[in-house]
């Protein structure tokens, strides 16, 4: 995720409003119905993160007839001036106020009880009403089954159980850890998964003047809340900036300590905390980009040589010593739709060896480089790397895998609904390949649709495969932009996402 203005569909991973950067301003349900011989109809989703002279617009299509789609053609109309800039997960065009958007290759199909989703920034001046028209493939889309359809769909749904095997974080600090083949182990050798949330805000709160965690408690009281859900593992998104005082407020020293004390605090609590650099510096304007701000204002596509491996060396030496301390080097890469998708070996090299990258204006820092920052500081601390499109696509992580000489090194995947890998086979043949010589960890899972019947399925398969994950997110934001767990930090999950997730999260062990 992009932080509180919402996560960009990496195709994201192509991830939706990053969703995870800035605030959602405006999320509406659109229904109606569709009669066809075919028994399709559908359902249509809308937000928009707007800062005032442009803004992301995410639009999700479910399925909600008894037949799958096979191809689909979206159609809405603007009644203001928002011109298109970019798209991505479709083909995005504009003639005059009328928006249309067609399936990529890869998400075509929405099967039956499915969903698929798609996003595009615009400009625009004036008023930015939200757009109520929108139909698939000519025919309005209702929300409501076609007469036709004999069964009616429904979505999965997860209940609280009667009784319950958790297992909160026990007392005493959280496990130092280490890596042994395609396994996460403690110090005494027993096999360990990260299971939890993300916390978001460190990413932005500095350069968007929300103060320090969002203004949001980062107490011993919203510790046990946690820890009543059974959370083992908290990933907080940082800022390059505000940790080494380039931008915002606080930044510098302030930030920096409280990063510490957080983290500190959580493992003092029996919780790993995963540090993840998700915004840095650097100019960047092309594709997928969401913002011009040279300064760590949102996602770039990767991170910058000229600031980054001095925020890792200068983070590794603050937690230097304490391996219960995990850190995920960079957010969501996107080296290859900053290229228009031209050259996949070359976006690989990107990731790996940074440089001069197709696309990206600025010098890059691979990902050999910054576990070279890591690890000159003396740091044996678990050090996780992502893959390309928003770390959604690992296909050829295990060629381009940087070296790490303290044998370390986890794969960050991360799974939306959104996403181009969704399936159990794509899971198999992709994330299962590299799970099995190293291990993986979903530093964010999630669904914008406040639904659950996704996640569950992800989870299930990551249970299976004894692999950790981490929700997005902790953040009473409201779920109407979707990805969010609670409504309030007392631990009051959301309707239905974090009933689920919550639900979920109590029947399982690290």
């Amino acid at each position: 995720m992009w932080g509180r203005a919402g996560k960009r569909p990496a195709a994201l991973a192509v991830a939706g409003l990053a969703v995870a950067a800035g605030v959602v301003t405006s999320t509406t349900v659109v229904s109606s119905a569709r009669e066809t011989s075919a028994a399709f109809a559908c359902r249509v989703t809308y937000s928009a993160n707007d800062w005032g002279s442009g803004f992301s617009a995410t639009v999700g299509i479910a399925n909600v007839g008894s037949a799958a789609a096979d191809g689909w053609t979206l159609t809405y109309s603007y009644a203001g001036n928002q011109t298109l800039q970019q798209g991505w997960m479709g083909t995005w065009t504009q003639s005059g106020k009328q928006v249309t958007v067609t399936n990529a290759s890869w998400n075509g199909t929405i099967p039956a009880g499915g969903s698929v989703s798609t996003g595009a920034n615009f400009s625009y001046s004036g008023t930015n009403t939200t757009p109520t028209d929108f139909a698939v493939n000519g025919a309005a889309c209702t929300g409501t089954p076609p007469t036709t359809a004999t069964t009616p769909i429904t979505k999965p749904t997860t209940t609280t159980p009667t009784t319950t095997t958790t297992t909160p974080p026990p007392p005493g600090p959280a496990p130092a850890l280490h890596v042994s083949g395609n396994k996460l182990l403690t110090a005494d050798g027993k096999t360990y998964r990260l299971l939890g949330v993300n916390r978001s805000s460190g990413e932005f709160a500095c350069v968007q003047g929300k103060g320090m965690w969002d203004s949001g408690p980062v107490d011993q009281a919203s510790v046990d809340a946690m820890k009543a859900w059974n959370i083992h593992a908290v990933r907080i998104p940082l800022n390059e900036d505000c940790w080494l005082g380039l931008s915002g407020s606080p930044s510098g020293a302030p930030y920096q300590q409280a990063v510490k004390d957080y983290a500190n605090l959580l493992v003092t609590n029996g919780i790993n905390p995963i540090l993840d650099l998700h915004w840095t510096h650097g100019q960047y304007t092309g594709t997928s980009s969401a913002c011009t701000d040279v300064n760590a204002t949102c996602q770039k596509p990767m991170p910058d040589r000229q600031y980054t491996p001095t925020f890792w060396s200068q983070v590794a030496t603050a937690f230097k010593g304490d391996n219960a301390v995990v850190f995920d080097l960079f957010n969501e890469p996107y080296p290859d739709a900053a290229a228009n998708w031209s050259d996949a070996a070359a976006a690989w090299r990107c990731l790996r060896d940074g440089g001069t990258c197709t696309g990206i204006g600025y010098a890059v820092a691979g990902m050999q480089e910054l576990v070279d920052a890591v690890r000159a500081t003396g740091a044996e601390n678990v050090v996780m790397t992502g893959g390309l499109t928003w770390t959604n696509d690992l296909t050829q992580w295990l060629a381009y895998k940087p070296v790490d000489p303290a044998g370390n090194l986890v794969a960050s995947w991360h799974s939306y609904n959104f996403n181009a890998c969704v399936t159990v086979s794509c899971w198999d043949s992709q994330i299962g390949t590299v799970a099995a010589q190293v291990p993986v960890q979903a530093g964010e899972i999630g669904q914008n649709s406040c639904a659950h019947d996704y996640i569950d399925q992800v989870m299930a398969w990551l249970d299976a495969h004894n692999l950790g994950y981490t929700a997005w997110t902790w953040n009473p934001w409201g779920c109407s932009g979707g990805n969010v767990l609670i409504e309030d930090y007392s631990g009051t999950p959301t309707k239905t996402y974090g009933e689920g997730f919550r639900a979920h999260l109590l029947t399982v062990h690290p």
